[in-house]
């Protein structure tokens, strides 16, 4: 039966559908992304609109605007040599910089010890970006150690993501806030749905002291990522302890990480007077090092866009680490093409992850890299964390997973190094996990492959 309400309605949801589909096509996406979209809205309109106002944008210059850095990338003269280090100042991503000294953590415990070590050192300043602080007996432990901290005197900057933060010790930052801390959440989670604030998360991790040493890299904070302290009893329920990689850093590549702390405090939720720039000076290595951003604070796509031409220049390793593998299209193919050419492609997972829809979507991925000649190893029995790799004579590693998400959406930071022993430092690393993973892929039946094939349908509509 006809009705004034349901032609009004009607009128609306074709508006919609319409508005979607225009802002759609004016993103910068990959034609399988926008097609996903677009036929979800035709199919599924009462599900799809909602979710694309709610997820469906990547970056926006007013809320987002571009970094800001000390040093602007035109500054330093060109190296000819760095092939990479070139290719990432061509998208304004700041020169590689030598001078810097860097520290591989061996485990979890040196981790969460050189992270004590650096909060309790800082004279001045401690700024901070987590994409979690778990309300366990780590996270609890580190908000009580930087409000003592503030109560020294320290200036502490934190910020946590919205999303990320949702289960995080909050009696202990209240705490921390009534001490004089700064708190702030980046990307509120429930917001007007045209900012497209919900998908667009701050994956970053870092801890910078006084401005000249830095800890950063792939964990969180909290018991799985970083062990159980000596004088704290194991909790129950938590998971197994994972592994994962993270570093500390001096020299001038922190004068970047610092530019990423100065952006993320800026648009974090409450404004305030930028903070000011840095230069550092002090070289206390032989480390060749660049600090590579991604993320809607830059421009175009350079950690993704990048890896690709790496990848495709690649003469005799691509060795890869991540906990969640659902490359891009050109990233799938650049390895499938380089495990064709005879290039030593090896991809490092665990063998069941904590995110059971990326186990999912992965399996087309992982399968195609094996049939095309690459390497595909599985830890069992535990989560890899880790963010990194090697190609030829370069390496990196960072907050960035293998996947669509870390690629394209989330702010993410990534550490590339360039001298020999940097990326032996790293490349030793991978072997040494290496010996603890099985290699290869089981091929599933049919009931299997069918659901993998559901959820890599979902994958280009991020």
């Amino acid at each position: 039966m006809f009705t004034y309400d349901t032609f009004f309605l009607t009128l609306l949801g074709i508006g919609l559908a319409l508005l979607a589909t225009v802002m759609l096509l004016q993103q910068r996406r990959t034609p399988q992304s926008a097609a996903a979209w677009i036929l979800a809205i035709i199919l599924l309109p009462w599900a799809a609109i909602p979710l694309f106002f709610a997820l469906g944008f990547r970056k926006q210059s007013d809320r987002h605007p571009t970094i800001r850095f000390s040093t602007p990338p035109g500054d330093a003269p060109a190296d000819p040599a760095l092939g990479p280090a070139e290719a990432f100042r061509a998208y304004g991503v700041p020169a590689a910089s030598r001078g810097n000294l860097i520290e591989l953590h061996r485990d979890a415990r040196h981790a969460r010890e050189a992270m004590r070590e650096m909060v309790e050192s800082a004279r001045h300043e401690l700024d901070i970006t987590f994409y979690l602080i778990h309300d366990d007996a780590v996270g609890r432990d580190f908000v009580d150690l930087l409000t003592a901290r503030v109560a020294a005197g320290v200036q502490v900057r934190l910020i946590i993501d919205r999303l990320g933060g949702f289960w995080c010790p909050r009696a202990a930052l209240e705490r921390f806030e009534a001490a004089g801390g700064e708190l702030r959440w980046h990307q509120p989670f429930l917001n007007w749905p045209l900012k497209g604030h919900m998908n667009l998360r701050n994956h970053r991790k870092m801890i910078i002291a006084d401005r000249a040493r830095a800890w950063t890299g792939g964990r969180n904070v909290g018991c799985e990522y970083m062990g159980f302290p000596p004088h704290m009893r194991h909790e129950k329920g938590h998971p197994e302890l994972w592994r994962d990689l993270s570093f500390t850093l001096q020299g001038p590549a922190v004068e970047v990480l610092w530019d990423l702390f100065r952006a993320d405090w800026g648009t974090a939720e409450g404004e305030t007077e930028p903070l000011p720039e840095l230069h550092v000076e002090a070289r206390p290595g032989a480390a060749t090092v660049q600090v590579v951003p991604s993320g809607p604070d830059t421009h175009l796509d350079p950690l993704h866009d990048v890896l690709v031409q790496m990848i495709h220049a690649a003469t005799r390793r691509v060795w890869i680490a991540t906990p969640y593998y659902l490359p891009t299209e050109p990233l799938n193919a650049a390895l499938c093409t380089a495990a064709r050419r005879g290039v030593d492609v090896r991809v490092m997972v665990p063998a069941r992850s904590n995110q059971r829809i990326a186990d999912f979507a992965r399996g087309a991925y992982l399968r195609a890299l094996d049939e095309a000649g690459g390497r595909v190893l599985q830890l069992p029995r535990q989560m890899n964390h880790a963010k990194m790799g090697v190609i030829d004579d370069a390496a990196w590693a960072g907050s960035a997973n293998f996947d669509v998400r870390s690629m394209l959406l989330n702010f993410e930071v990534a550490v590339f190094v360039y001298d020999a022993p940097s990326v032996a430092l790293l490349a030793d690393w991978f072997a040494a996990e290496t010996a603890l993973c099985r290699e290869g892929v089981r091929r599933p039946r049919l009931g299997r492959r069918l659901a993998e094939g559901v959820f890599r349908l979902g994958a280009p509509m991020l």
